[in-house]
């Protein structure tokens, strides 16, 4: 096989394979990320095992795009819209299909292992309206301020403390009960 050589770099390949060329501080921003975005995909999605999945996705996500996304003053708040986005939708198929089983009789996965007052507070949060459990998965488990989580959510900070403050009303309310 003919070897060419890259006129801008000291990289040798050969005719037909293909070339792929890292994206400049990916790496170090996925390593730096994954763990925070896919905590934050568990508690929206409550499901461990798809987290990963969903993080996963997003951080493919970004790659597919860094040279647009890399550019960003965060890229971080990107990748959690996303996560955050694509949990709603996993939550809305797996309540579609908890309901589709319990209909046929079987039973839907096991929760964690959460100590059950956490599992308790998590299952209220992800009962809240998809803002306000977005906001608040933000703000206490991935520790943001309120003008980076304001950022995730493409909002105003006021918005977030908005959404915060009927999310510990409505939590209040459903965790007395």
């Amino acid at each position: 096989m003919e070897e060419r050589a890259s006129a801008d770099a000291d990289v040798e390949f050969r005719t037909g394979d293909p070339v792929i060329w890292p994206l400049p501080d990916f790496d170090a921003f996925y390593e730096r990320e994954f763990d925070s975005v896919a905590a934050l995909a568990f508690v929206l999605s409550g499901s461990r095992l798809a987290s990963d999945d969903l993080a996963q996705e997003a951080f493919l996500a970004a790659y597919r795009r860094w040279g647009e996304i890399g550019r960003y003053d965060d890229p971080g708040a990107w990748v959690r819209r996303v996560v955050a986005n694509r949990s709603v939708s996993l939550v809305r198929r797996t309540l579609s299909r908890t309901k589709a089983l319990s209909r046929l009789g079987e039973r839907p996965e096991p929760a964690p292992e959460m100590s059950p007052d956490t599992v308790d507070v998590w299952r209220a949060i992800r009962r809240l309206p998809k803002r306000q459990a977005q906001a608040t998965a933000l703000y206490y488990l991935d520790d943001l301020s309120l003008d980076d989580v304001a950022a995730v959510l493409d909002c105003s900070v006021e918005t977030v403390r908005t959404h915060l403050r009927r999310a510990r009303k409505a939590l209040a309310r459903s965790l007395d009960a």
